[in-house]
């Protein structure tokens, strides 16, 4: 016989709000962020050969000038969506921050881009593989496609990221 009192019902409610509380807080962040503690294992990002424009950018929620230039890379990236143009960005913030500062950036700031995180130990061994000019200091820029590649450390500028891939866009 099938029980249809009220403690029955008000116990399977609870349970049904609270997997959609669960539901929705899982949606609330919307994208999760790929976690690389091997930079074996993130240097494909840079050495992509095909007809796609890459604009790597490396960030971290801590660092004011990246946070500054962030709104330009949301731009470009809606400039060329739907074209053969990929924005990434690689937050070099701590693993233990995804959830208390990375993915709350995301939400806040409505990024669309895809966002990893490089949590590789040993910067000093890895730092000149991505560019020997790299002094280690954030943020940096890396523009590529099989025939053009660009590296800048410091801000740019949605008008010259703009220039930049629009000229060398395949």
């Amino acid at each position: 016989m099938l029980d249809t009192s009220g403690a029955f019902m008000k116990t399977n409610l609870k349970y049904v709000l609270f997997f959609f509380a669960l539901l929705i807080y899982s949606f609330s962040f919307g994208q999760q962020v790929k976690v690389y503690r091997d930079f074996d294992e993130f240097a494909p990002l840079l050495q992509r050969e095909n007809d796609t424009t890459y604009v790597v950018n490396f960030w971290a929620t801590w660092c004011k000038p990246c946070v500054e230039e962030m709104p330009g890379f949301q731009e470009l990236n809606k400039k060329f969506e739907g074209k053969k143009f990929k924005l990434i960005l690689v937050s070099l913030d701590f693993e233990s921050n995804i959830k208390s500062k990375v993915l709350p950036f995301i939400k806040e700031h409505n990024v669309k881009a895809d966002v990893v995180l490089l949590d590789a130990p040993e910067q000093n061994k890895w730092i000149d593989r991505v560019n020997k000019s790299w002094s280690g200091a954030i943020p940096i820029t890396v523009i590529y496609n099989k025939d053009f590649y660009f590296f800048r450390e410091g801000t740019l500028t949605y008008e010259e990221l703009d220039k930049i891939v629009s000229k060398n866009m395949k």
